[in-house]
């Protein structure tokens, strides 16, 4: 592909020509998720999004190192509400150990990405993994002069750190701001300035996770934790962080100012932020308690719901809109989404079973020329800041096309071999391997519902021979899979899907 690569950058808000620090290499970091409970719609989208990033550079032929963090310490807020520790709250609220609870959650994340079909990142560290890392990183921001401590707690000093370094570039905000929305939080009058951010926190008597350092037992502030991750595993300079545009302040503004103190340079070339899934109008969030939970979202039992919506409709339904565009949740708009992928997906199915030999060898026709000229669009377009809408767009354009030469409204010869071959190359290329969308029929394979009937038959000869061990096997391992077996009156067994 000649099309070059081009990534709007939040820090110079402008689109950049996309060229690695190493050539055909790619160190790409994105914030991951807060363990505390249960992923919701909201952060489905930046997950989805840097997937697509992922995929897309892998695409391009670039070896590319994905680290994704797992959050299941501290995260000490300093915007918007009290300090506090998620982890260590929602533990004593469901009467978990802390590791227990941490657990839980990740396992569940796991399997809604998985649901989604996301590809696994390269690394995923924890933060309680990297306690050495980060009180290395602190000591040596305080050996730097740009942090200091009191009663046990050590603070960035922000307002000397902006003396001499662009704070606040990235989120677009200046020290007189910070200073007018600085909140009373707990812990504030040990602050030298109000906008100054904890890299440790003192733990009280009652919390429960604490850890020793060398100012006394505590917990990490949530900033440090992704600096020390993405320095260890990325190096002082990397190629793409992304997240969501909530996280450019104070986390990610906060992770340019301690990595730079600790590693003398800007620690990221490419900053990439998704906008938010919005409903009314305002951002999904618990402070506006409008959160629908992925598992809601899956089974359709939510008030704001009128049915399921099925993990790759609500994949499509991201995918349909620029990842740096507001996305408002409807029903409407999910039930469009919903039809909208089955008809491309069928049309996909219709150009996969076309045999080339069928069609004209004859040189390229208006049409063929009309459908290069699309297909070639959508590298443009992906290339030009992950534009998946308007791929998806030049996808819908060609459907029609594909519908009306099963159909035999178009004749064979209209269009050539060549674009047969490309159009099913292109359509593979894009749906599955760029935009990570997959059939949702799990009986669309027949051989697969032999297996399933033949699973079915092993089971029913287990129970008759009393072999209760190897019925309950079979039955919680398809179960695992989504697939739900019941034993009927009759002594006829059937299955439903998850």
């Amino acid at each position: 592909m000649t099309t070059e690569l081009k990534i709007f950058n939040s820090y110079s808000r402008q689109k950049e020509v996309f060229t690695p620090l190493i050539p055909g290499h790619v160190g790409m970091y994105v914030c991951g998720p807060t363990v505390s409970g249960e992923s919701h719609l909201g952060h489905a989208r930046p997950f989805i999004t840097f997937d697509i990033v992922f995929r897309y550079l892998n695409h391009l032929g670039y070896k590319v190192r994905y680290v994704r963090n797992i959050t299941d310490a501290g995260h000490f807020e300093e915007e918007g509400r009290e300090a506090e520790d998620k982890i260590s709250k929602k533990a004593v609220l469901e009467k978990l150990e802390p590791m227990e609870l941490v657990q839980k959650y990740t396992n569940l994340f796991h399997w809604a990405m998985h649901q989604f079909n996301n590809l696994e990142p390269s690394i995923e560290p924890t933060a309680t993994g990297h306690l050495i890392e980060q009180i290395d990183m602190i000591k040596l921001i305080i050996e730097a002069g740009y942090a200091y401590e009191v009663n046990g707690s050590v603070y960035f000093d922000v307002k000397k750190y902006a003396e001499n370094y662009p704070y606040g570039k990235l989120s677009g905000r200046v020290m007189d701001d910070l200073l007018e929305t600085s909140r009373e939080l707990e812990g504030q009058d040990e602050k030298r300035n109000k906008q100054d951010f904890a890299l440790w926190k003192a733990a009280p008597p009652q919390h429960i996770m604490r850890w020793t350092s060398p100012w006394g037992e505590g917990f990490p502030g949530w900033h440090i934790e992704c600096s020390a991750m993405a320095t260890k595993y990325l190096g002082k300079q990397f190629d793409i962080h992304g997240g969501g545009m909530d996280l450019q302040f104070p986390h990610h503004e906060s992770e340019i100012a301690q990595s730079t103190i600790c590693n003398h340079e800007m620690p990221v070339r490419y900053w990439m932020h998704n906008n938010m899934i919005t409903v009314n109008g305002k951002k999904m969030g618990k402070s506006y308690n409008n959160q629908i939970r992925l598992t809601e979202m899956f089974t359709g039992s939510h008030p704001l719901l009128e049915q399921p919506y099925s993990p790759m409709t609500i994949r499509f339904f991201i995918l349909q809109t620029h990842y740096r565009s507001t996305l408002d949740f409807s029903n409407e708009a999910l039930q469009a989404a919903e039809k909208g992928l089955k008809r491309l997906w069928e049309a996909y199915e219709t150009l996969q079973k076309m045999q080339t030999a069928d069609f004209s060898s004859q040189p390229p026709t208006e049409l063929d020329e009309r459908l290069i000229r699309l297909l070639h669009e959508m590298d443009e377009f992906i290339s030009d800041d992950f534009n998946t809408a308007k791929v998806l767009a030049n996808l819908f354009e060609i459907v029609p096309i594909i519908n009306s030469l099963k159909n035999g409204h178009i004749e064979a010869a209209a269009i050539s071999q060549e674009t047969i071959h490309q159009l099913k190359k292109y359509f593979s290329d894009y749906l599955e391997n760029i935009m990570g969308l997959r059939s949702e029929n799990p009986l669309g394979n027949s051989a697969l519902a032999g297996i399933l009937e033949l699973l079915i038959e092993v089971r029913k000869e287990a129970k008759t021979k009393k072999d209760y061990a190897t019925s309950d096997k079979i039955r919680k391992q398809l179960l695992q899979l989504g697939i739900a077996l019941k034993d009927e009156k009759d002594g006829v067994m059937s299955y439903s899907f998850e």
